[in-house]
């Protein structure tokens, strides 16, 4: 009876035993938590306005892999065509579907100006028999999207310094053809 008595006793009095380790724990993991949030969001070496711009570029050459930059960017209300007439001549117009280069501002980032292809038919320039190229739009031009790294220009705790975040923007590297999509019927 005793033995039966200490055993009901030993098991009700563990489970409370076992809910306060839990508790403890889950404090534990909260205050932890707390504390490393702040460290990891303000943690940032913050910069003034004259070493921010010297601080992002450090950072971009020696942490992601440079991208080369077209030479050639046309102006965004440049009008567009498919040049069809023209094909063939420079690389990006050889295409099947051919591109042209804009310059992107994007402001509070490192680099604040990037080139990203557009798509200048709506369907690809196909040549066949040996006749004069022509734009079908059996098929689609389509932009050929790359990810690429910019630091973006964070404000600190004091509002008067700035930290730099990473943020990485889906750019328009060239364009390719793709056949149509055939809605079924």
């Amino acid at each position: 009876m005793i033995a039966s008595q200490y055993k009901r006793g030993s098991l009700v009095n563990s489970q409370p035993d076992a809910k306060k380790k839990q508790s403890v724990a889950m404090k534990q993991i909260i205050i932890f938590g707390l504390l490393l949030v702040p460290v990891l969001t303000y943690g940032m070496k913050c910069y003034d306005d004259h070493e921010l711009q010297a601080a992002a570029w450090r950072k971009l050459n020696s942490h992601y892999p440079k991208l080369v930059e077209p030479r050639v960017a046309a102006a965004p209300d440049s009008p567009v065509s498919c040049p069809v007439e023209y094909f063939p001549q420079h690389f990006h117009e050889r295409s099947l579907s051919p591109w042209r280069y804009e310059l992107v501002p994007k402001k509070d980032h490192f680099p604040s100006t990037y080139a990203e292809a557009r798509c200048l038919c709506l369907g690809c320039i196909l040549i066949q028999n040996k006749s004069q190229p022509m734009e079908s739009h059996d098929y689609n031009s389509s932009p050929v999207i790359q990810k690429k790294v910019f630091l973006k220009k964070e404000p600190c705790r004091d509002g008067k310094k700035y930290y730099l975040k990473r943020v990485t923007v889906d750019v328009a590297v060239g364009c390719t053809c793709l056949r149509a999509k055939i809605t079924p019927q």
